[in-house]
């Protein structure tokens, strides 16, 4: 056969790293920090719901199409509970649509609102699908480069770079806050400039707002609640981060109607339906107490801190996140400059597994030294790590 058998625009993709990266820790025995799944299942009351739902055969054929009526109703309940002071109320009938995780979400997203030749604007580094989905839509990827700050310590969007991004063909930004892999939280003022620009610009934006709650330091602001980004925005939920159940692959979109209607349009012919009885489940677990949202970020908070600190000590120079499961490290002070070598040598020199930054770049020159961990682990693989990551100080 002459023809090769792949698209040649996800060709380009091939097999991604976290695979290759979870293998060599297994064959190696390596503590893996790359993939951000927790090591631990989420809270017993969720999983029992699970199971009431599959023993009550609830889900257990085709859910409804936009998603069970009472996930749909949490899901609004939920975002009017910790945003409704800032304006935001979705009706659960017409502008909740639930998908097969937040991954689907974000390619049922665009693939409904692209035309082959449009300008994707996206933050680099960015979520490794969002490449691939923009190119399975047809539009054309343009990075906004989010760069480490040298006076404290963070990543920061340019905003006059940004302006400069938007073209005629721009037709969608797709943003993430809190920001995976830097852990960057968009602040006020960056956001208003963005709705602004989106509006002047009469610019669709689709923001990823899966790690909300896992915001440490700055507050988590939705978009969708800035003037004028009601009708433009589609916002992007997931309870895999939230409630650590990232393998039920349940996530949600929340926008107006006529957006919801036009990515359920795409939607229907991805997965069409999925997780059924998870989805009872979940409606349970956004219900739960306010003590269970602080537990989690205070806990993580914790392991942030012990994971950074680590790294610290061991001769990396450490972007201390101010959300999400990552933490973003600097390799030169160790001596180091290629992040892809130095992740496929770390197995062997101190049995930890990373992932380098630089597969979230277009320009992957401007990620090569930087590294990613994930602390979403328990405190004790954290602390061995951390051990284990102490040889390589020079």
């Amino acid at each position: 056969m002459s023809r090769p058998l792949l698209n040649r625009r996800l060709a380009e993709f091939g097999t991604t790293i976290f695979a290759e990266m979870s293998a060599l820790a297994l064959r190696t025995g390596s503590i893996n920090l790359g993939q951000g799944f927790p090591d631990t299942d989420g809270p017993e009351e969720v999983r029992e719901a699970a199971v009431r739902a599959l023993r009550d055969g609830r889900g257990n054929q085709y859910p409804p199409g936009p998603g069970v009526p009472e996930l749909r109703a949490a899901v609004a309940a939920h975002q009017h509970r910790f945003y409704g002071h800032l304006g935001i109320a979705y009706d659960p009938d017409t502008e909740v649509l639930v998908t097969a995780g937040a991954t689907e979400a974000i390619a049922a997203s665009l693939l409904a609102l692209l035309e082959p030749g449009d300008e994707v604007i996206a933050l680099e580094p960015y979520y490794d699908s969002y490449a691939a989905c923009i190119a399975m839509a047809g539009g054309t990827r343009v990075p906004v480069t989010l760069r480490p700050s040298a006076e404290d310590g963070t990543y920061a969007l340019d905003l006059d770079e940004l302006r400069d991004a938007i073209t005629d063909r721009t037709r969608l930004i797709l943003l993430n806050t809190p920001h995976n892999p830097t852990g960057t939280v968009l602040d006020r003022a960056e956001l208003t400039e963005i709705a602004r620009l989106a509006c002047e610009r009469d610019l669709l934006v689709i923001t990823d707002e899966v790690y909300e709650h896992l915001v440490f330091e700055g507050e988590h602001l939705p978009l969708a609640s800035f003037p004028g980004m009601r009708e433009r925005t589609v916002t992007i939920g997931s309870a895999g981060k939230t409630f650590s159940f990232t393998g039920w692959k349940v996530g949600w979109v929340t926008a107006s109607p006529e957006l919801v209607g036009a990515v359920r349009s795409a939607k229907q012919f991805l997965t069409y339906v999925s997780a059924g009885p998870f989805q009872y489940a979940v409606a349970e677990a956004l219900a739960l107490p306010d003590s269970y949202y602080t537990g989690l970020r205070d806990d993580l908070r914790t392991k942030r801190d012990l994971l950074a600190d680590g790294l610290a000590a061991a001769g990396f120079r450490v972007f201390r996140p101010s959300g999400t499961y990552f933490v973003t490290t600097d390799i030169r002070p160790l001596g180091e400059e290629d992040g892809f070598a130095f992740c496929r040598a770390l197995p062997e020199r101190a049995g930890v597994v990373a992932i380098p930054n630089a597969v979230f770049y277009d320009h992957q020159d401007q990620g090569a030294p930087y590294v990613r961990f994930a602390f979403c682990k328990r405190k004790e693989l954290l602390d061995e790590a951390v051990a284990r990551l102490k040889g390589l100080a020079p």
